[in-house]
């Protein structure tokens, strides 16, 4: 592991140090910055993912973690004593800081196989209407003729479009809970 003071940070953020720190960073498991500056905060993130290429997490409590979160691809934020502020610029807010965990490895997983799974039922969806089209103007010699009408059209999207998406995120769950949290290598397997 790496621990990082703010003091330290304002001499490796400069140019001359960004790529030997980088290469440092990669050899560790985990690097922890202390006592950085709000600006400094964002620009390590903003270092980090672009020139690591990484999908990056941010996790605050207070206001002085704001832009830290709003660099980040994924934004966190933890009520706290110190006010409302990173909970309201944050993607995802949570009470307490333990409850990161299952945010991360049991939501986290549930919603990229729904997202997955529901990217192909779009796609399956659509192929399946305009090849309906497409073999319909076959039948009626590329007339332009439409065959269906456009409440059928409305409620098939509607019916197509609204209701199993709603059903399948609340009912789907691949693994459960408590199997998702012994074994966090799910997660990477899930991707």
């Amino acid at each position: 592991g790496l621990v990082v003071d703010g003091r330290t940070l304002e001499h490796v953020l400069h140019d001359s140090l960004q790529n030997i720190f980088l290469e440092l960073t990669e050899k560790c498991r985990a690097v922890v910055c202390c006592q950085a500056t709000p600006l400094q905060k964002s620009v390590l993130v903003k270092l980090v993912r672009n020139r690591l290429k990484a999908m990056t997490l941010a996790v605050g409590d207070g206001a002085n973690d704001v832009s830290m979160i709003q660099v980040a691809d994924t934004g966190v934020g933890i009520l706290g004593q110190e006010g409302m502020q990173a909970v309201m610029a944050s993607d995802f807010a949570i009470s307490q800081f333990r409850h990161l965990r299952k945010l991360l490895l049991v939501h986290g997983h549930w919603c990229y196989t729904r997202l997955t799974n529901m990217v192909l039922y779009f796609f399956y969806k659509n192929v399946a209407y305009v090849n309906l089209l497409f073999w319909y103007q076959f039948f009626c010699g590329f007339s332009g003729t439409s065959m269906t009408d456009y409440w059928i059209l409305i409620l098939f999207n509607l019916l197509f479009t609204s209701v199993p998406p709603i059903i399948y995120g609340v009912l789907d769950q691949d693994v459960s809970a408590e199997i998702l949290m012994q074994l966090p290598q799910l997660y990477m397997m899930s991707r």
